[in-house]
C-alpha cells in the first residue's frame, strides 16, 4: 500500500492533499473525516497532536509520531484556507477519497479494501505488537473497552513469545 501512495506522488496522478490524507489515515487510525475535516488551528505541532473537537466519540487528542509530524508539515497551506486537506474550491476541504483510493488499491493490487479498514489495521498491528488494548483504545478514541476488546485475539501473539522466552530461560536454568 505505501509502495502505491509513493508511486501515486511520484507520478502526481493523486493530489498532494489526498496522499497525505492517506498517510495520516494510516499512520493515526484516525477515522476518514476526522482526517477531512481537520483544521490547521487543531494541529499541535509542538506537543505533537491533534486536538480534534469533534470527533464520533466527542473531543479527543490524537497523538502523532514523528512521521505523522513529518506529513503534516510537508502540506502545502494555502492563505486562507483553515483545512489541512485542501479541496478544489477555494476555502474547502476535500469530501472524500473514494477515488484516489480507488486508484491506489488497483495499483498495489488489492481488491475489496475499504478506507476504515486502514483504522482496523492500526488497531491490530499495534494489538499483534503487544500494545495494552486500554492504551489502543485510548489510540482509537473509543469510549467503551469493549469496542477495542475486538482486538484481544490478536495481542495473544505477543503473549506466547514472551511465555517461549520465559519457558527458554527457565528450562536452562533447571537443565532441561
Amino acid at each position: 500500500m505505501t509502495h502505491a501512495i509513493g508511486a501515486a506522488e511520484e507520478t502526481g496522478t493523486e493530489s498532494v492533499h489526498a496522499i497525505a490524507a492517506l498517510r495520516l489515515l494510516i499512520l493515526t487510525g484516525c477515522r476518514l473525516r476526522e482526517i477531512l475535516s481537520l483544521r490547521w488551528e487543531h494541529v499541535d505541532f509542538e506537543n505533537g497532536r491533534l486536538a480534534l473537537p469533534d470527533s464520533k466519540t466527542g473531543a479527543k487528542l490524537v497523538f502523532l509520531g514523528t512521521v505523522g509530524r513529518e506529513v503534516l508539515a510537508g502540506i502545502p497551506r494555502t492563505r486562507g484556507n483553515p483545512w489541512v486537506i485542501e479541496g478544489r474550491k477555494p476555502k474547502s476541504h476535500l469530501n472524500d477519497l473514494k477515488g484516489p483510493w480507488k486508484r491506489i488499491c488497483k495499483q498495489a493490487k488489492l481488491k475489496d479494501l475499504r478506507i476504515h479498514d486502514l483504522r482496523n489495521s492500526f488497531a491490530a498491528v499495534w494489538a499483534g505488537l503487544g500494545l495494552s488494548l486500554p492504551i489502543i483504545g485510548k489510540l482509537l478514541g473509543h469510549t467503551q473497552p469493549r469496542t477495542t476488546a475486538r482486538y484481544a485475539h490478536l495481542a495473544a501473539d505477543p503473549m506466547h513469545e514472551a511465555a517461549n522466552k520465559i519457558e527458554g530461560h527457565l528450562a536452562g536454568i533447571n537443565g532441561k
